[in-house]
């Protein structure tokens, strides 16, 4: 499972796990944390506004969970 960080406010963490690759582009687990509480959301992503949210680094790849 590949693992990017997603840019967002001081003091919040957010990450997305890509889960699977579907025929549009990817099954994806968001996870936010922020003042100790966790929400987790599964959600689909195309693989443009994935490509996108990398090419401007909204998101950028953590190198090891």
């Amino acid at each position: 499972m590949k693992r990017y960080c997603i840019k967002c406010r001081e003091g919040k963490t957010e990450y997305l796990d890509i889960v699977r690759e579907t025929e549009d582009g990817f099954l994806v687990r968001l996870t936010r944390i922020s003042d100790g509480n966790v929400r987790i959301i599964e959600e689909s992503m195309t693989r443009h506004l994935f490509e996108i949210c990398v090419k401007t680094g909204y998101i950028y790849h953590l190198n090891s969970l």
